[in-house]
């Protein structure tokens, strides 16, 4: 299948990239640049693209980090337009050349701090804070794209030592200054990049899957587990918990995210016969510290 993946430059993208080619599929890379290599093209998330002819899948990955700088206002709007331009103008083209489907990155943040409820792909989401209102707006964008198949992924944390969360965590503990955040009661959705990876092949291939898509490992973690795990594996000491003032103090805004709970389960990829690599967060870490 030739499939077209934009938003690839990260630690989730380039993979993604090598794992779809390594299948079979003919993949070509959007990006914002002069292209650098064989099987990328230019373009402007703000015009009308038009996608090669035979377009069997569209991967839409862009966005602007949420962590990585501290949320200003101009910070903010970035984030939001960062994500709901690059979608509209996708899933225009996806509808307007009768694309079969699109693949769209989300979030946890739709489903908003839940506490112990437990969150399938149909549970309702919510409203009232930057990142849920962000979600509803981008997975709206998405769905633009009808009457094409629109997978949304509902992407917990994804673990790999390279990138995302886990790099900078990694520093922290090695340091010996891991810990807890708050309670460590609330759940902290994650997978493994490697199952990450596997799942959206998965989806692709499975016409059923349509709508959110919790990527979550099938076991649930609380941050607490998370960090007792991390630091056995890392042998080092995670007594001290962490408040939620210190993080703030550190991240600003974004802390707020940090200590919510969103206990999300992958029924979709259960359902439709999705086979995990790694099912704890023990396996998780593992596979992150030394793939």
């Amino acid at each position: 299948m030739r499939i077209v993946v934009a938003g690839a430059s990260g630690f989730l993208g380039q993979p993604l990239i090598a794992h779809l080619r390594s299948a079979g599929h003919q993949v070509t890379q959007l990006v914002r640049r002069e292209p650098e290599r064989p099987g990328q093209v230019r373009w402007d998330p703000t015009k009308p693209i038009r996608l090669p002819d035979e377009t069997g899948a569209v991967v839409n990955l862009c966005g602007a980090g949420v962590g990585d700088h501290r949320w200003s206002t101009a910070y903010k709007e970035l984030i939001y337009s960062s994500r709901i331009v690059p979608t509209t103008t996708l899933a225009t083209a996806v509808r307007e050349q009768d694309v079969p489907l699109l693949v769209n990155a989300s979030g946890v943040a739709a489903y908003g701090d839940r506490g112990d409820e437990v969150l399938t792909d149909d549970s309702a989401t919510v409203t009232g804070d930057f990142l849920a209102d962000l979600s509803v707006d981008w997975e709206g964008a998405a769905m633009t794209a009808a009457p094409a198949r629109v997978a949304i992924l509902r992407t917990g944390l994804p673990l790999h030592r390279s990138g995302g969360l886990l790099k900078p965590l990694l520093l922290a503990f090695k340091l010996g200054v891991g810990g807890k955040l708050g309670s460590g009661r609330q759940w902290l959705p994650w997978i493994s990049r490697t199952d990450w990876l596997r799942a959206i092949g998965h989806i692709i291939a499975t016409q059923e899957l349509a709508g959110p898509v919790n990527l979550a490992g099938p076991e649930a973690a609380t941050n607490a587990e998370f960090t007792t795990t991390l630091g056995g594996l890392l042998h080092r000491p995670t007594i001290m918990p962490i408040p939620e003032f210190g993080v703030r103090l550190l991240v600003g805004e974004f802390a707020n995210e940090a200590f919510k709970s969103t206990r999300m389960v992958p029924e979709a990829l259960r359902r439709t016969g999705f086979d995990f690599e790694h099912r704890t967060i023990r396996e998780g870490l593992t596979a992150a510290l030394h793939d």
